[in-house]
């Protein structure tokens, strides 16, 4: 019967050529005309399966999955003033999302207060500007922290925010124990991939190792890292790329948590992923399915963790920014639907979905509302969330996966043999590999070998977008005012105290956590917090890579 298949097969070609010479995937893969079993020859359903919940985990990290609740509905959003971004996070809850996913402005990333000459011009950009203590109690105000779980997207300043959180949660009554949600707290793909990074990378990792213990002890429910594949998406890399680098930073991080003299079972259990979803629908899903198999073996076979819940590789997901585009934006509703509904049968933890105008501005409330629709009609009326990994045993999502296991492990072995993952940053070896495959990318839009509609075909003449979210010059102004006020009214004898003992948990290679939740409470702004902890760890300048 194949014999007779393929007969025809190259029959009919020979009549209708393909649309393509080759048909591949972002990753390089070819796609074959079709599966079978002999694509998974030597195929072993306990080693290369399982069961939900159970290593290798290639089929989820919960053995009910979605049966028992959905995953997080977390909308990311921020913008201008804490005010105003509470109003928006307000506004989602009452909308349904189940947990909220913070967004936080460039000088609030790097370390800057409001009123810094470096942060001119970017106050409340593209997120809420938090100097302090006050800025966080408003952007909470309302919202009880002890029932509703947050996600904050902040690498270099994570220390800082987390101590806030901690602190205001204090105010609300909720002791830290109890405080549940991730800080995404990853340096490495700072210097990989998105630049908003402070410190040298060695120094770095100490302060992250610094909040792993901290939290260990005393917020337990707290994910400490979220080990961030979304950026080096959006920076080009290709999806094995992705699964790649996104793990050998953990590996990274896990190595020095264990050389601060931290048990592997104490911590890992807590971290947590971040990865991009993007369109090419089955290898998208086969990527997180790998991506899990993978990490399942990294952590029980190379660091002998004991408990399962160290196997497990849970993650938030992202639709992909870089697929939307600022031409006929409404079609990126359907391009965010196609990337929701894999990311739901890739079996992912949590989801944020983008809004269909974030190609040209930050979305309006109508464009967040439809954002997260998608999701709700996905999970109540699709049927995908019923039954668990639901296209497992299709043969091209086995072979899909396979291959996409292997493709990252050999990207591994290349990281270990330079030496680890900052050595390899070092040598600038993943920076090169995700510049060449954007410029790979970007070379198949130009020649229509990778169709994007309404971008290289399908085109319209059509007018500029209306009733776009601006953000109001004033808002700098207004912030730079708060700061002000908070600077004259604080007890400064107590902030010059708080920051001293900073600066001297850092030289002493103390736990810097307590000292900076110590900071928070007397209303130390980020910016002086930073610059307590830089006269020690010095500034990074980054090593440009050709």
């Amino acid at each position: 019967m194949r014999q007779k298949w393929e007969e025809l097969y190259l029959k009919s070609t020979g009549k209708a050529p393909e649309r393509k010479k080759k048909f591949i995937t972002t990753s390089g893969i070819e796609i074959k005309p079709f599966y079978s079993p002999d694509d998974l020859q030597g195929f072993n359903y306990e080693q290369k399966l399982g069961y939900p919940g159970l290593y290798p985990l290639t089929r989820g990290v919960q053995t009910t999955m979605y049966r028992s609740r959905f995953w997080t509905m977390r909308q990311y959003a921020g913008f201008a003033t804490a005010e105003e971004s509470n109003k928006r996070y307000r506004y989602l809850l009452q909308q349904g999302t189940t947990g909220l996913s913070v967004a936080f402005d460039l000088p609030t990333q790097i370390g800057y207060d409001s009123d810094d000459p470096l942060a001119e011009g970017e106050v409340g950009r593209v997120g809420v500007a938090i100097d302090s203590l006050a800025d966080m109690e408003t952007l909470f105000q309302e919202i009880p922290l002890g029932k509703v779980s947050t996600s904050m997207t902040i690498n270099a300043t994570a220390s800082f925010l987390l101590a806030c959180y901690i602190a205001v949660g204090e105010k609300q009554g909720v002791p830290a124990e109890k405080l549940s949600g991730t800080i995404q707290n990853d340096i490495l793909k700072e210097y990989i991939a998105r630049g908003t990074y402070r410190f040298p990378p060695k120094e770095s990792m100490r302060v992250i190792t610094d909040i792993f213990g901290y939290c260990a002890k005393n917020v337990p429910l707290w994910n400490t890292i979220s080990i961030s594949g979304y950026h080096i998406r959006e920076a080009g890399s290709n999806a094995a790329q992705e699964i790649a680098f996104t793990l050998a930073d953990g590996i990274c991080y896990v190595q020095a948590a264990i050389d601060a003299g931290l048990d592997v079972d104490g911590f890992a259990g807590r971290l947590s992923f971040f990865f991009n979803c993007h369109n090419n629908f089955l290898e998208e899903i086969a990527k997180f399915r790998a991506a899990r198999r993978v990490w399942a073996n990294i952590m029980k076979n190379r660091f002998k963790a004991k408990d399962p819940r160290s196997w497990m590789l849970r993650f938030h997901t992202q639709t992909a920014g870089c697929s939307l585009t600022a031409q006929q934006p409404e079609n990126n509703i359907v391009r965010v639907a196609v990337q929701t509904l894999a990311a739901a049968i890739g079996g992912t933890q949590s989801l944020h979905t983008n809004s269909f105008d974030e190609a040209l501005a930050l979305p309006t409330e109508k464009s967040v509302r439809i954002a997260l629709r998608t999701q709700q009609i996905i999970a109540n009326e699709s049927g995908v969330a019923d039954t668990i990994d639901p296209i497992a045993g299709s043969y091209a999502v086995e072979a899909l996966t396979n291959e996409l296991e292997t493709k990252a492990e050999t990207y591994i072995s290349k990281i270990d043999g330079l030496g680890g993952m900052l050595r390899a940053i070092e040598h600038g070896y993943p920076q090169k590999e995700i510049q060449n495959s954007a410029y790979d990318y970007q070379l198949a839009i130009e020649k229509k070998d990778q169709i994007i509609v309404g971008l290289n075909e399908y085109k319209i003449d059509e007018e500029a977008p209306k009733d776009l979210l601006r953000i109001d010059p004033k808002v700098e102004t207004i912030q730079c005012g708060k700061l002000k006020k908070l600077r004259a009214s604080r007890d400064n004898s107590k902030v010059q105290s708080a920051l001293q003992a900073l600066t001297a948990a850092a030289e002493s290679g103390e736990n810097i956590m307590p000292r900076m939740v110590d900071a928070a409470r007397v209303y130390v702004t980020i910016g002086e917090a930073m610059n307590a902890l830089k006269k020690v760890f010095g500034e990074y300048k980054e090593n440009i890579v050709l």
